[in-house]
């Protein structure tokens, strides 16, 4: 009874060893009862030749809003998304009747302002000058007529042979002569003389302002045509044939989105604490969940100089969207093609590799 009772106790004692080494193990296994510094081991890794950032690729001309710098409606529309555009090539117009018909009322005015001018310029036609000429030798043989008239009437009446009412009435004719011969000399002079240069000047003016006009009116009418910036692609319309638009600086309202595509650009959020880590030259390499496994390469182009709010979210839970970033700029390699606005991760190669 006694062997059986000392048996049970070592039993119990044993199960209650058993117990505390198993809760023990179960305690350190699950984190308990270690001290607040954790082993080196456990702490997170950090990358010490990559730093990472989210990008988005854009062209290297940036994204191009063309819209009217005046309001109006769209009369036509000739580029479709995805068009290859030269520079100057028009891709839309505006309703521009009115427009039109102002140049020409402007045009016609220019004429006429020239051609006033090259008269003052020019002076009077031979053909005036002629016949003013004629008119004043006229004048002087009615006035020399007159005046041998009168000379002999001076002497009748000095005889008593006239009337003082015939000799007033040969001063009268004497005096009409003597003032229509002045009248046809000046008009000789005025026709055959140089012109004033204030006339002249008046004249230029005119003409001047007239072509100001002109001017200003062609370059209100070019505005109707919406024009290529730079040989690009069409990325976006915005506006169909029809449509009004304005041309409010406060809500821009383009009709095109242009970019040239043909070389890439990746614009990196980097975190402000790698900014002492990344300059210009760096190797980047650029992945995307649209095309897996595969790397695009570039070259870091250009570093802000002035930190700023985060462009992308990444949408990671433990994302802190108000810290502070470089916008950083990779210049993708040639033959590199990614559609415009897409999203990727850039991962900049702070040592050689």
């Amino acid at each position: 009874m006694a062997a059986s009772l000392k048996l049970n106790r070592w039993i119990i004692a044993t199960a209650i060893v058993a117990a505390l080494v198993l809760g023990a193990f179960a305690l350190h296994s699950s984190g308990y009862g270690r001290s607040a510094a954790a082993p080196a081991e456990s702490q997170p890794i950090v990358n010490k030749t990559v730093v990472a950032g989210p990008g988005l690729v854009e062209p290297a001309s940036e994204d191009v809003k063309i819209g009217s710098e005046i309001a109006g409606k769209l009369q036509q529309v000739f580029a479709e998304e995805g068009d290859q555009v030269k520079k100057g090539q028009v891709l839309a117009v505006l309703v521009n009747d009115d427009y039109m018909a102002q140049v020409e009322a402007s045009r016609a005015q220019v004429h006429q302002a020239q051609a006033a001018y090259e008269k003052v310029l020019n002076g009077s036609r031979p053909q005036e000058r002629k016949q003013s000429f004629a008119s004043m030798q006229q004048a002087e043989t009615v006035e020399s007529n007159a005046r041998s008239d009168f000379e002999r009437s001076q002497k009748l009446f000095d005889a008593n042979v006239i009337s003082l009412q015939e000799m007033d009435h040969a001063r009268r004719d004497l005096k009409v002569a003597e003032d229509q011969l002045e009248a046809a000399t000046q008009q000789f002079h005025l026709v055959d003389d140089r012109q004033r240069d204030e006339d002249i000047a008046a004249a230029k003016a005119q003409l001047e302002l007239a072509q100001a006009q002109l001017d200003g009116n062609q370059a209100i009418y070019q505005k109707t045509f919406l024009r290529a910036p730079f040989d690009g692609t069409i990325l976006r319309k915005h506006h169909r044939a029809g449509e009004s638009i304005t041309n409010s600086s406060v809500t821009p309202d383009p009709v095109f989105t242009v970019g040239d595509v043909t070389s890439l650009r990746v614009r990196v959020d980097v975190d402000e604490t790698d900014v002492s880590r990344v300059v210009n030259g760096q190797r980047v390499y650029c992945v995307a969940a649209a095309y897996p496994g595969q790397r695009f390469w570039g070259r870091v182009i250009r570093v802000a100089s002035q930190l700023g709010h985060k462009n992308l979210q990444t949408d990671e839970p433990k994302e802190k969207v108000d810290s502070k970033i470089i916008e950083t700029l990779v210049q993708l390699d040639s033959g590199v093609h990614l559609p415009v606005g897409l999203r990727v991760d850039a991962y900049i190669q702070t040592e050689p590799q």
